[in-house]
């Protein structure tokens, strides 16, 4: 039994994998063309051609998919077996036998295996170092692999302080038994439903188009990212300032920032500022005792 399955079992971990197993479902062509939308608007680039991209947490597969269809050679890895297996199955689906995409499972806050994969131009993790159980090491981490002049495309929930704990609450109550699940589902998925209708019916004029546009959001599902949301345990939360001020000390530029001011996930792209050496430097301190641990807000 994996690490991952064992947290699971033992009410400790969302069953991400099997959420996005569900997902590819509904996965089109549409999906597929908006996530490369979004991968060349906050990377600021139309194509990937002779890049290597390097997918942290690769979940659906479906940023992977959308970097090596737009030329990038790239890796995939995820701590959790079914994710791994969702990703492979894109990669079986598009992009069979191709020697340019590899997907294997791996840990973000494994130091050693991040330090084996080399260096990447690109190195993507989207809505999942908050989900590691120890976020500012897996940040940490998610710079090694940056190469000298690479970028850092990361997505980290937003610190809304009493909300966010009390949403870590419902978390861990969904994941912990069966009951726990079944309450969260019963009262938040009809309140999400009637919130996207009402949005519908102001913004559309049309109670369900809200859902038909949910896709342009990475060429996401609401209800799957509803279950996420619901589920989605080990949870923490930062400050955007808190995240920029963290990879400033490791040598890291603020390139592009999408922020919101609610619940949800800071965006941030950061490109390679003499990344490597300083890097280096913060995690022997940090190994020495040197440097003091940085922890979340809230």
């Amino acid at each position: 039994m994996s690490d991952s399955v064992r947290e699971v079992s033992t009410g400790r971990r969302f069953e991400f994998g099997k959420n996005w197993q569900s997902f590819l479902s509904t996965l089109d062509e549409e999906r597929i063309l908006e996530a490369e939308k979004s991968l060349r608007t906050m990377l600021e680039c139309d194509d990937l051609s002779g890049k290597t991209f390097l997918d942290i947490g690769s979940g659906s597969g479906l940023s992977s998919l959308a970097a090596r269809r737009l030329g990038a050679r790239v890796h995939s890895f995820d701590y959790d077996p079914q994710s791994v297996a969702c990703t492979a199955e894109l990669k079986h689906r598009f992009f069979p036998d191709d020697q340019d995409w590899q997907v294997e499972e791996g840990s973000a806050l494994d130091e050693g295996y991040l330090r084996s994969l080399g260096s990447f131009d690109i190195v993507n993790s989207w809505g999942v170092l908050h989900h590691t159980g120890d976020m500012w090491r897996a940040m940490k981490n998610a710079v090694i692999p940056v190469s000298e002049t690479g970028l850092l495309f990361i997505a980290i929930y937003n610190d809304q302080q009493e909300q966010s704990k009390m949403w870590a609450a419902v978390k861990r109550a969904y994941c912990r038994s069966r009951v726990g699940r079944a309450m969260v589902l019963a009262i938040f998925v009809p309140y999400f439903f009637l919130q996207t209708v009402a949005i519908g019916l102001v913004r559309y004029r049309n109670p369900f188009k809200a859902f038909s546009e949910y896709k342009k959001k990475r060429g996401m599902s609401a209800v799957h990212d509803w279950v996420d949301w619901l589920g989605g345990y080990p949870y923490e939360v930062a400050k955007p300032e808190e995240v920029i001020d963290f990879h400033r000390d490791m040598g890291f530029q603020l390139r592009k920032l999408v922020s919101t001011n609610r619940l949800g996930c800071n965006q941030f792209v950061f490109e390679a500022s003499r990344a490597t050496e300083r890097a280096e430097k913060w995690h022997r301190d940090d190994a020495s005792g040197e440097r003091p641990s940085v922890r979340a807000s809230g």
